[in-house]
């Protein structure tokens, strides 16, 4: 699967303190309208703790960002 980033939400990571590369939670938009993030893998720890109606597949993986993160994307967050 080829995936071309179009575009990050919300401001870089050294905007957000984060001078040392050491830890940087990012949320980009792809070109085919999907969303990737980099954050913490928390799956090991978190995956017991999904809701009953929640599932996850063996290939995709829990990852924990920032507020922060997600807070400064918010209004690059499309609606639709």
């Amino acid at each position: 699967m080829s995936q071309i980033i179009r575009r990050r939400l919300g401001v870089s990571p050294r905007h957000r303190g984060s001078t040392s590369g050491a830890t940087c939670p990012d949320i980009f938009e792809l070109a085919d309208g999907n969303f990737a993030v980099i954050g913490t893998d928390a799956t090991t720890s978190l995956d017991s703790h999904l809701p009953a109606d929640a599932a996850r597949a063996e290939y995709e993986r829990i990852v924990v960002i920032t507020r922060e993160t997600l807070v400064k994307a918010k209004a690059d967050i499309p609606d639709v």
